[in-house]
């Protein structure tokens, strides 16, 4: 079975798949850009679960259910700040993809939405944050089968492009 990467440029909250990824802050009360439009559209019951998550650590992912959304799953990761590449952010940011990726596995998703991590008020480097996404995803997907479709999500055409470029599409 080959796996397949789709490049979509679009908002991330509509997408009927298994899971969505979102770009979220340490708290996971909500924010601005991709996090603020999950939080508004998923409704206030993502709120309450995720105030009894206790946040997430930069790096890492939790899971929740879509609530209103049409994916069944969101998956909350936090992405490093860029600090000039002086605080560990390339491997940090690699270990969010791998986080989320394994969270999808460990409960069966098939198809993964992921937006652009920490390319936003974070100011990780656009070009180098989709190298690492795409370097992570396809390394995942060369060991499991289960995720059957990566959809990377791009808001804004700056990323769209990077990605195109990347991907040869």
């Amino acid at each position: 079975m080959t796996t397949l990467i789709e490049l979509i440029q679009g908002d991330i909250t509509t997408l009927h798949v298994d899971a969505i990824v979102n770009a979220a802050n340490n708290s996971l009360l909500g924010g601005g850009g991709v996090d603020g439009a999950i939080h508004r559209a998923a409704g206030p019951g993502l709120q309450e679960v995720c105030n009894l998550l206790g946040g997430c650590p930069t790096g890492e992912a939790r899971i929740t259910k879509g609530f209103k959304l049409q994916a069944r799953f969101i998956i909350h990761t936090v992405g490093p700040v860029w600090h000039e590449g002086k605080n560990n952010e390339e491997a940090i940011l690699a270990g969010c993809y791998q986080n989320c990726l394994r969270l999808a596995l460990e409960h069966e998703c098939r198809t993964v939405a992921f937006p652009n991590i920490s390319t936003g008020i974070y100011h990780f480097p656009k070009k180098l944050a989709a190298e690492i996404a795409i370097r992570e995803v396809k390394s995942f997907l060369e060991k499991n089968e289960t995720v059957e479709k990566v959809i990377f999500v791009c808001y804004d055409e700056e990323n769209f492009g990077i990605y195109k470029d990347l991907l040869n599409v």
